[in-house]
């Protein structure tokens, strides 16, 4: 046991009593040549925030001390909550609020020792009392180094505004002239600034300009500002690029060994308009007996990358592909995500493949191969609604298709099929939705929750400005690819823990209580009546309500910041929403490398349990320890990634709400009221996902007051009332870019 353990076991002894560095060497029987490595290592776990000094130069662990560690996380308003950091075996525990009076001078992301008080939170800006408080201490490491924002002056000198709203200093930078930045920023454009030491809370922090990004708010300076805010680089290093040009183009007859061919068995895939990589198909076969075999075949990117290559150490440190409007940072290089591992139409493919077995729309039989396959056609999701819902032939094949499919498209258009192929693509289709549909109302039985969202997407034009919102719903052709998705998931899942081969799960854990109760008394105040919410059965109905109900997407939104996150673990501890003890992620190798490495656990079971050939250069390096510490890596660069994403929408539906307020002619939005204020109503706009203020100034035709009840506004004169839950129609007003607020006004 090395001398950090050997500290921190006695720290963690539980008739511990606080000691100082002498105490803890006679505790240890430390021999007087090795007090310099104590102190040393005392200095480093000081450092680290693992131990904490109290009176007298005590030591003990920051939970013996009324202490706690973690990463800070600010709101607008200026106050904050600690995410509190555990050990592996430690619960998960409450974050800590703090006052913005007791945020000291930390920044957002920071890593902070705070100080927990005796009291619980108050209520405060829409949250509800019940977690513990605390203030920060001690930052024990910053967050961030730099940070972009928009270069302002006074008369007297120059200021960075910064872009994240959280961070609510300006930051004072000198002269840009000065600063060696070519070309030399001037007022209005976009920077990186590099922080100062910041020890001072009254005085604004101070910092110098580094790197200039373009013109405030062009979408190629956002767009650089987004990939230094959560270091993506869509451009990959050249060892890495090196490598992917060596690969082969097409698949080799070699490279067929061992592997069951379905090239012949009709195949699919079915993805958005503007997939370009595509990494998952189905198969549909009628067997001998009658019974249905479908393939789950998943582009098997573990025979291309290899463990110990450039290739995987960098798909590992990117962990996933990060999709923002208009572009996306992969995972791999254009030659394996678009080229040799995209299960393009007409193309053979390896693939890895769950084979599930139906009788009578039950499943009956599981297989696991990999195999060889040629997609017979490239589908949409529109294609598909269509081949499910509509018996015309003709007219399905007369469907025009979308700018961003027409430029993408890779295969023939349905306008180009034969009329006997579309009949047969009809016929598979819907087979595989008969099963589909059945699994989705045994799964909703067994508990699962449907927590799908519906989601607008943001087209950009040219010069990549917002141009257009498009919603989109989880229609019949999504749930059929998500049900066979998540059975593909779920059995591999399975076999890996049956056999306990090392692997990573998906994991979400049953929701905290508390927050449940909290959610409850929220769903009061919109007139929503709910049972006990640690019931599944009641969460079920109440997802059945908000379905209906005006803010529903609000409410929605509220229930899932009200669930844990799921995260990747190296234990199989089911997954709450799913209501599945067994799950995992398998079936998109080419966007997450979570798949990519049970890939690699799942030639490890071909080949140990079912005495299959194994792949050629198959190497597997894996144990538990090592599957743990990439589960929390990943579980990490996924939130980075969920973080940029949803940063992209913002930017980008501001963007366009401010290209709307620019308009002559304005477009009009249907609108529901979610909360009325003196000020105004505050309202959201379903069919674009965006939210706004129609300000008390713009209704003009009479003079409104809030009722005694707080939900309305009524019109002195005409008494007009503008209510909780109305639908109205609005036009955009104004947009502020750098408060991220955007203003309606009602459509007179």
């Amino acid at each position: 046991m090395t001398l950090h353990d050997r500290i921190l076991a006695l720290l963690r002894t539980p008739h511990y009593v606080p000691l100082a560095e002498s105490g803890i060497a006679r505790a240890l029987s430390l021999p007087r040549k090795e007090r310099n490595s104590l102190t040393l290592e005392i200095r480093r776990l000081l450092s680290a925030g693992d131990v904490v000094q109290i009176k007298e130069d005590k030591l003990c662990l920051p939970r013996d001390a009324d202490l706690a560690t973690g990463r800070i996380q600010f709101r607008q308003g200026g106050s904050a909550y600690v995410v509190r950091e555990r050990g592996p075996s430690e619960p998960e525990k409450e974050a800590v609020q703090i006052p913005a009076e007791n945020t000291g001078v930390a920044i957002h992301g920071d890593r902070v020792v705070v100080r927990l008080s005796d009291e619980l939170s108050r209520p405060h800006g829409g949250r509800h009392g019940g977690e513990p408080t605390g203030r920060v201490i001690r930052i024990l490491e910053r967050g961030h180094e730099t940070l972009t924002g928009n270069l302002q002056r006074t008369k007297l000198f120059f200021y960075v505004a910064p872009d994240d709203p959280r961070f609510i200093h300006d930051i004072y930078v000198p002269d840009p002239a000065g600063s060696g930045v070519r070309p030399v920023p001037v007022v209005g454009d976009k920077v990186v600034v590099r922080l100062h030491e910041w020890t001072q809370r009254q005085v604004n922090p101070e910092g110098t300009i580094v790197e200039r990004l373009g013109r405030t708010h062009e979408p190629h300076a956002e767009l650089a500002a987004i990939f230094h805010k959560y270091r993506l680089s869509p451009e990959f290093p050249p060892d890495v690029l090196h490598e992917a040009s060596a690969l082969p183009k097409r698949v080799g007859i070699a490279e067929l060994f061992g592997r069951l061919d379905y090239r012949a068995v009709p195949t699919f895939t079915i993805d958005p308009d503007d997939a370009k990589d595509f990494d998952d198909a189905l198969s549909v076969e009628t067997l001998p007996d009658g019974d249905l075999r479908v393939g789950v075949h998943i582009a098997d990117v573990s025979s291309y990358v290899r463990p110990g290559t450039a290739l995987d150490a960098e798909a590992q440190r990117r962990g996933n592909s990060t999709y923002l409007v208009g572009t996306v940072v992969p995972m791999l290089p254009h030659e394996l995500s678009n080229g040799l591992c995209s299960l393009v139409e007409g193309e053979d493919r390896l693939t890895k493949a769950v084979l599930l077995t139906f009788r009578k729309g039950r499943l009956c039989a599981t297989a696991f191969a990999n195999t060889v396959i040629r997609s017979r056609k490239r589908l949409t999701y529109r294609q598909a609604f269509a081949l499910l819902k509509e018996d015309n032939l003709e007219k399905i094949r007369r469907m025009p298709l979308p700018p961003a499919h027409q430029t993408g498209s890779t295969g023939r258009a349905l306008s180009d099929l034969r009329r006997d192929e579309l009949a047969d693509l009809q016929r598979w289709i819907r087979q595989l939705w008969d099963v589909a549909q059945r699994l989705r109302r045994e799964r909703m039985r067994n508990g699962s929750l449907d927590l799908d969202m519906p989601e607008v997407k943001i087209f950009v034009d040219e010069q990549g400005y917002a141009d257009r919102l498009e919603r989109i719903e989880q229609d019949e052709s999504h749930q059929l690819i998500e049900e066979y998705m998540l059975a593909a998931n779920e059995a591999v899942a399975r076999v890996t823990r049956l056999h306990r081969l090392p692997s990573l799960y998906r994991v979400h854990d049953d929701p905290d209580e508390e927050k449940l109760l909290e959610y409850r008394k929220e769903l009061a105040t919109f007139g929503v009546a709910v049972g006990d919410l640690t019931q599944r059965e009641e969460i079920s109905r109440l997802l059945f309500l908000l379905r209906s109900h005006p803010q529903g997407y609000t409410l929605r939104t509220q229930l899932l910041r009200s669930l844990r996150k799921a995260v990747y673990r190296a234990s199989a501890d089911g997954h709450y929403g799913l209501a599945k003890q067994d799950y995992t992620h398998f079936t998109s190798p080419i966007r997450r490398y979570a798949d990519l490495v049970v890939h690699r656990v799942f030639d490890q079971y071909l080949v140990k349990h079912l005495g299959q050939a194994a792949p050629r250069g198959f190497q597997f390096g894996y144990n538990v320890a090592r599957m743990e510490s990439l589960a929390q890596h990943l579980s990490l660069t996924e939130q980075n990634s969920t973080e940029a994403e949803r940063e992209s929408q913002k930017v980008k539906l501001l963007e366009f709400f401010e290209r709307e307020a620019a308009k002559k002619k304005k477009t009009v939005f249907n609108a529901v009221i979610t909360d009325v204020r003196n000020h105004g109503l505050f309202v959201e706009l379903p069919d674009a996902m965006a939210f706004g203020l129609v300000h008390l100034s713009t209704l003009r035709d009479d003079l409104y007051l809030l009722n005694n009840a707080g939900t309305a506004l009524v019109g002195r004169r005409s008494k007009r009332r503008l209510e909780l839950g109305q639908k109205i129609s609005v036009v955009t007003e104004r947009v502020d870019r750098f408060k991220r607020q955007i203003d309606f006004r009602l459509n007179s």
